[in-house]
């Protein structure tokens, strides 16, 4: 426990210090992020004997966060489209090795893990106004990574309390036994809560804030549920060690893989206009 509080203080700090900074700072480590979430994805799917196409991975989730970096959509098109073709081509050329379903595999974990960490990036270099708090000066970019990071911890904090000092029901027991019904409902009013207080602070709609806090406890228990599903098929407890007592980044980032993509179209459609 003392490893996992240590390492996560350490993280938060980081993650500040990123977040605030913007620009290059926080392209690098989102592209750092998705290439290491990307190395457990295929070590996952390998461990079951598959065998995922690494480089076009890379080539992929590489092209994408640059064209998120520079906030050109074309070119995390074209990323997506050369790193499927490349892994169909892999396909073919070394058949026998690489499978069709090792194909599906590489390019739907392409599009699951790049995607949204470009949304990520995009999100933060949105520009429209500054908002002032006691504690900082916050760009539009900055606030609304903020409101999703703390969202999504909310979200996990939430459910995690309520789960243990309620649940009773499974939520999925299939999926992740220990994840119940009580603990999502918990997960959802403590996020609606968080996100709306957030909203309160950067003086936005508190409706539209609260709806947004309740979207990312759904979402964010979703993609919670597909990285466990991933890894029961897999066979693997963890995506990794690289974070003591946290596990891998696909572990840490398994909800933001869902949530960055819904803050980055809910300021889009909802702040900015």
């Amino acid at each position: 426990m003392i490893t996992r509080i240590i390492s996560g203080t350490i993280g938060i700090v980081l993650a500040a210090y990123v977040i605030q900074q913007g620009g290059t700072t926080f392209s690098i480590a989102g592209a750092v992020l998705a290439v290491l979430a990307w190395f457990e994805f295929t070590r996952a799917f390998s461990h079951r004997g598959g065998n995922p196409t690494l480089f076009s991975g890379l080539l992929g989730i590489g092209g994408m966060l640059y064209g998120a970096y520079l906030g050109q959509l074309d070119i995390i098109l074209l990323a997506m489209t050369a790193s499927t073709v490349l892994a169909l081509l892999t396909s073919v050329i070394l058949r026998g090795d690489v499978s069709v379903p090792d194909v599906g595999i590489s390019v739907a974990g392409i599009a699951y893990i790049g995607l949204p960490f470009a949304h990520l990036v995009m999100l933060r270099n949105l520009t429209g106004g500054t908002y002032v708090t006691p504690i900082e000066t916050f760009s539009l970019g900055a606030a609304m990574v903020w409101v999703m990071f703390i969202g999504t911890w909310a979200s996990d904090s939430f459910a995690y309390f309520a789960g243990r000092a309620f649940g009773s029901h499974k939520l999925a027991p299939a999926i992740s036994p220990n994840k119940t019904i009580e603990g999502f409902l918990g997960g959802l009013v403590g996020t609606i809560a968080a996100v709306a207080g957030l909203g309160y602070v950067l003086d936005m709609p508190l409706p539209q804030m609260a709806g947004l806090g309740a979207a990312i406890a759904i979402l964010g228990t979703l993609g919670d549920l597909v990285e466990s599903l991933m890894k029961r098929h897999t066979g693997i407890k963890d995506s990794g060690a690289i974070i003591p007592g946290h596990g891998g980044i696909w572990d840490r980032f398994d909800s933001v893989l869902f949530t960055a993509p819904l803050v980055y179209y809910y300021t889009i459609y909802f702040v900015l206009r």
